[in-house]
């Protein structure tokens, strides 16, 4: 990674701007929103209100993602026993036993991710960027898959505002993330938030 060139989006000052308005707004909606959520939350599977996991962010620096819980408590340990539907280094699928039906409700309206707004305050994330891969999925990356995080890991990204979760091949996305890198511009993400918006809000590629 130390090769590669510092992208202009990482030293992008209008782009912080945006991070830091756009986390603030997404806080916002995130404390009106947190009490009911929670009592969602307990009321369909008691446990943690929060789930967190180490992830990888620019250029493979280790951070903590924060989401809503939408899974049973005791998912990662029931991991092995789901199949996975996707291709390459990444792990979906569409019927996962293991997402309570709060959480299903959560992940296609996407509030489950709602927490990451304080992951972008803190710098950590933007608000457009990659997917944050998991410390195992970077450990098993061949040379080129290490471009994808030369840019901060966004809470959504081309990827996402295309297809969300109906892209199931990591290549595809290693190809759309390197592009979003080519194409960026304050522009390209103020458009790709738009279009986030709009397959959320139609529950496009959702699931």
């Amino acid at each position: 990674m130390g090769s590669l060139p510092i992208h202009p989006s990482v030293t992008s000052f209008l782009k912080r701007c945006l991070d830091i308005a756009g986390g603030l707004v997404g806080m916002g909606l995130l404390l009106l929103l947190l009490l009911p959520i929670a009592i969602a939350i307990q009321l369909d599977n008691p446990g943690p209100v929060f789930y967190s996991q180490v992830r990888c962010g620019y250029r493979g620096q280790p951070f903590r993602i924060w989401k809503f819980r939408s899974m049973v408590t005791n998912a990662d340990d029931l991991k092995h026993l789901v199949e996975n539907e996707a291709q390459g280094l990444i792990f979906k699928n569409e019927n996962d036993p293991r997402i309570t039906c709060v959480g299903r409700f959560l992940r296609r309206t996407s509030l489950d991710e709602f927490p990451q707004f304080w992951n972008v305050l803190k710098g950590h994330m933007s608000l457009v960027g990659t997917r944050p891969p998991t410390l195992d999925e970077v450990s098993q990356y061949q040379p080129h898959h290490w471009q994808r995080l030369n840019v901060k890991p966004g809470l959504t990204g081309k990827w996402q505002a295309n297809g969300r979760s109906a892209v199931k091949d990591f290549e595809t996305i290693v190809k759309m993330d390197v592009e979003y890198q080519a194409q960026w511009s304050i522009g390209h993400d103020t458009q790709l938030i738009l279009d986030t918006i709009r397959a959320v809000v139609l529950s496009r590629g959702a699931y």
